[in-house]
C-alpha cells in the first residue's frame, strides 16, 4: 500500500477520532481538555497507536486514557461506521504529557528578556 494512502488514512482516523472523543459519556474524558497529538498506523491497518494528551498534566492523561481503553470496542465501531475501512485497526492509546511540555517550554521563553526585532531598528 503507498505510504500516502496510509498518511491519509492516519489523517482520517484522527479526525474522526477528535469527534468520537467528544461524544463520549465517559467522565474521566468528557471531563478532560483532551488532544490528539499523533496517530501511528501500522503499514497493514492492524494497529493504530493514538498518543493523548491532557492540558491538565500526564496524570489526567492517564485517566483519560483508561477512560478510552474501556470505551475501546465502541469507539472503534464507530470508527469503522465513519470511515468505511475494510479492516479497522485495534487502537492502543498511550498518554503522553506533551501539552505541559509544550506550555512549560513557552512559559520559559517568555520569561526571557530578548529585545524584538523592531527595538533593535530603533536603536541603530
Amino acid at each position: 500500500m503507498p505510504s500516502h494512502r496510509i498518511e491519509r488514512t492516519t489523517e482520517d482516523i484522527k479526525r474522526e477520532l477528535t469527534a468520537i472523543f467528544r461524544e463520549l459519556k465517559d467522565p474521566r474524558v468528557s471531563g478532560a481538555f483532551l488532544s490528539i497529538v499523533r496517530v501511528e498506523v501500522t503499514n497493514d491497518l492492524s494497529y493504530c497507536t493514538v498518543y493523548v494528551s491532557a492540558i491538565e498534566g500526564l496524570d489526567r492523561a492517564k485517566e483519560a486514557v483508561r477512560g478510552l481503553k474501556s470505551a475501546g470496542g465502541f469507539i472503534r465501531r464507530e470508527l469503522g461506521h465513519r470511515l468505511r475501512l475494510r479492516h479497522v485497526p485495534e487502537l492502543l492509546f498511550t498518554a503522553t504529557d506533551s501539552i505541559a511540555y509544550s506550555a512549560n517550554i513557552s512559559r520559559i521563553l517568555n520569561s526571557l528578556d530578548i529585545p524584538s526585532d523592531e527595538e533593535d531598528d530603533e536603536d541603530a
